[in-house]
């Protein structure tokens, strides 16, 4: 007899993901072996995805991609031999790869007291179990905390976030077949909290007090952009707003203080979101001082090869005690030492000197003296040559104000005539206000230009000006003239001018560019800011601010570009406006997926398809359905505006042949066809040979729901009363429901819901920031289902 068949190699078991590819291959030692395949038992003839290869000793089976069913233990058998093994179909958990990316790579942001809600739509073999970490310790529900799940998504919601929700959260998705772990972070941003204290006295005298304290322990999420100081006097209700210093400086420096009063001082921190509680000192005495003030500079009197003569004045303040005379100090120019001049204090307020060597610039200060010691040395006086006086430079000339605004002066003027003086070597620039009697030096050292800026005026006041040509015999005589400043400028606080060119709500296509001008008014020019999502924008985008309006620039939008984007403005005086508006973007829709045909009810045809990859990016893609009835035949439209995977045609004949075609369809127009390949046909039930008289049917006016005008974005002022509506066609009328953030608003006494004949309104009378969100409509009857978003946005009032 011939030699019996054997197995070389035999079936093993296989562990496959679902959706990948698998194979079951044996080895025969005959070539002439057929062999046949079963499946649980059951002989395999045909099955979907499921193919038998055979290359001449082995045999194969071979699935392009694993689906639950096909799970279960396969056998081979060919003439006297068999083997078997299982296919074990692994499906771990899975989240959308683009979602996965967002999740881990960008930070949920939200502000305190704002709900925040993350939602992770997930897939795999059920049951699935979803536990959320927070610092690797599992989230439990409480009265602000929730966590659901579903057969298809996970949820957190937050009802009102705090800071202390800040960190970084775990999401393990488990089933039989694995562990999917998603990292992710949640930034809440608030107002940062007060300074950390005690408010130092870092010193404290008759004309000053500096103080110090420590930045927050909690900037809120948001740098500290500046701290402001306030002073109160005790006995007095009122604070007084000292001023501001930047993020960098902790300590403060106050003049406007009088001797052996007292006072309490508070310190505030601002940042993006808004200003701290105040840290407050406790009592602060500002003490006498003992020894004198500085005097004014002295004066040159005379000067020569021998001598030079000087004088001054009595300082202002002479302290605790009388003084008693003066100490004199001098130094060669472009030196740093000072050497005493008399070591015994002078009681008269002039001294000449003698001892000096000719032919070099010496400069000169004075400090007064009292019983409690020598006070503030003077600011050294005007450089002076110890040689021979020249003729003093003559006066300049067609001194005038060449412009002025109200803090500002400008002055020009001519050199003096040559025959009126020796070679100029600079000039000096002095004030006096209409109320004082007393020149100011605005020039610590000559200028050599011929026109000088004087600033820090004070609007709408009288003031004198005099400029000095200098050569090395000293000054000469002064041109003066009187000047009266302007009016400042009315203060306008920050607002957008907005109209019809800006807009709420922009579609843009992916790769376009995104340019959106704001424009504004403020005076004086405020500080603008940028944000998308209360986050600093990317390097991508440019803000260019000029003429009263500032511009936002991406050249190529990308689908991370959406979002709500706010700008800021700013002023000195703590007006703060904002203006947001959102940004999508998107692209024409990719085709739908694959299209199945069932008949769930006799003589209908249901189509079935697999959604656009789009749907993961586009919240208003919507696809129509169409079919021909040949296949050279025109395409006609039965379904439109349909928001679900599958429609049912109900007005079949029996005996045609149909075609099905479904694109996706959104703001910028329709992707690619899905296509049906074989026909569909239900076959000619035979006639009876009975013949029943036909009842008449009337015209079915059944029409599905659709949007005749849908939902606009509104920005409504927090306080005002909001107003969305839209139109709503159907037969018989639809049902009417609305929701916010996906919560029916049915049974909510806050909003009032209308619907006249198709007008459907809601109405949020005095709207807060708690309104803000996504509201929807939907519309439903027996022959389909239509909604329509809109986003309103609450801007805080000015």
């Amino acid at each position: 007899s011939a030699p019996r068949c054997h197995l070389n190699k035999q079936l093993i078991d296989v562990r496959v993901l679902k959706g990948e590819p698998a194979e079951l291959s044996c080895t025969v030692s005959k070539d002439e072996v057929t062999g046949t395949w079963f499946k649980d038992g059951l002989k395999l003839t045909s099955m979907d995805g499921v193919s038998f290869e055979k290359e001449g000793l082995v045999h194969k089976l071979i699935i392009n991609k694993v689906e639950d069913i096909h799970a279960g233990k396969y056998r081979f058998e060919g003439g006297d031999i068999k083997t078997e093994a299982s296919i074990f179909v692994e499906d771990p958990p899975q989240v959308d790869k683009v979602l996965l990316k967002n999740l881990s790579s960008v930070p949920t942001v939200a502000k305190a007291g704002q709900q925040v809600k993350i939602k992770i739509p997930f897939e795999g073999r059920l049951p699935v179990r979803a536990t959320w970490l927070k610092d690797r310790m599992e989230l439990a529900d409480d009265t602000r905390i929730r966590v659901d799940k579903t057969d298809t998504f996970t949820m957190l919601s937050i009802s009102s976030s705090e800071r202390k929700d800040c960190g970084d959260y775990k999401v393990r998705l488990k089933n039989d077949s694995g562990v999917l772990e998603i990292n992710l972070k949640l930034m809440v941003i608030d107002k940062p909290q007060p300074p950390a204290g005690p408010i130092k006295i870092v010193e404290s005298s008759a004309n000053d007090i500096t103080i110090q304290w420590n930045p927050p322990k909690d900037d809120g999420g948001k740098p500290v952009q500046s701290y402001i100081v306030e002073r109160q006097q005790i006995g007095k209700s009122d604070w007084v707003t000292l001023g501001e210093t930047p993020r960098s400086c902790t300590t403060f420096t106050t003049n406007k203080v009088e001797q052996d009063m007292s006072y309490y001082f508070r310190v505030r921190a601002v940042n993006a979101e808004g200003t701290s509680d105040a840290l407050e000192s406790d009592e602060v005495k500002a003490v006498s001082k003992a020894s004198p003030g500085a005097p004014d500079p002295p004066e040159i009197v005379s000067a020569s090869r021998d001598t030079i003569t000087i004088s001054w004045k009595a300082p202002r303040k002479s302290g605790s005690s009388r003084i008693v005379g003066y100490i004199v100090q001098k130094r060669k120019k472009g030196t740093m030492t000072w050497l005493p001049v008399n070591n015994v204090p002078i009681a008269d307020r002039k001294l000449k000197m003698t001892n000096l060597k000719k032919g070099l610039q010496y400069e000169f200060r004075v400090a007064a003296v009292n019983a409690a010691g020598i006070g503030d040395a003077s600011e050294p006086s005007q450089p002076v040559f110890a040689r021979d006086s020249t003729k003093s430079p003559g006066q300049v000339q067609d001194l005038k104000v060449s412009s002025s605004n109200s803090t500002s002066v400008t002055l020009t003027w001519k050199r003096p005539e040559a025959k009126d003086g020796g070679d100029v070597k600079g000039y000096e620039v002095e004030m006096r206000s209409s109320s004082n009697l007393n020149w100011t030096k605005c020039n610590a050292f000559p200028i050599e230009v011929t026109t000088y800026k004087v600033k820090g005026l004070q609007a709408k006041e009288r003031y004198f000006l005099r400029v000095r040509a200098i050569n090395d015999s000293g000054p000469g005589e002064a041109t003066e003239l009187e000047a009266v400043i302007k009016a400042a400028p009315p203060v306008v606080s920050p607002r957008f001018l907005i109209d019809d060119t800006v807009k709420s709500f922009l579609v843009i296509k992916a790769g376009n560019t995104i340019r959106v001008n704001i424009p504004f008014e403020a005076s004086p020019d405020p500080v603008v800011t940028w944000f998308k999502d209360g986050l600093p924008l990317s390097n991508r985008a440019t803000i260019d601010t000029k003429d009263d309006t500032t511009q936002l620039l991406i050249g190529a939008a990308e689908f991370t570009d959406t979002g709500t984007y706010t700008v800021e403005l700013q002023n000195g005086l703590g007006k703060r406006e904002t203006f947001s508006f959102q940004v999508q973007v998107t692209d024409i829709p990719q085709s739908p997926g694959p299209i199945q045909l069932q008949e769930n009810v006799p003589n209908t045809v249901t189509v079935i398809w697999e959604p656009s990859a789009s749907e993961k990016w586009e919240s208003n893609l919507y696809y129509t359905v169409l079919k021909r009835e040949s296949q050279k035949g025109l395409w006609h439209v039965v379904g439109d505006l349909i928001y679900t995977n599958k429609f049912t045609f109900t007005k079949l004949i029996p005996g045609r042949d149909y075609y099905f075609r479904v694109v996706a369809k959104n703001n910028l127009g329709a992707s690619g066809p899905s296509e049906t390949v074989q026909p569909w046909r239900i076959r000619k039930q035979k006639a009876e040979c009975q013949v029943k008289p036909q009842k008449y049917k009337g015209v079915n006016q059944n029409q599905p729901p659709r949007f005749l005008v849908p939902l606009k974005p509104h920005v409504v002022t927090s306080g005002s009363e909001c107003h969305m509506s839209c139109a709503v066609g159907g037969h018989p009328p639809p049902k009417i429901t609305w929701y916010k953030d996906s919560r029916d608003l049915s049974n909510d006494p806050s909003y009032f819901c209308t619907n006249d004949f198709g007008v459907c309104s809601l109405v949020v009378l005095g709207v807060t920031k708690q309104d803000e969100g996504e509201y929807m409509v939907e519309a439903t009857n027996e022959s389909g289902r239509a909604y329509s978003k809109a986003f309103l946005t609450i801007k805080g009032n000015s």
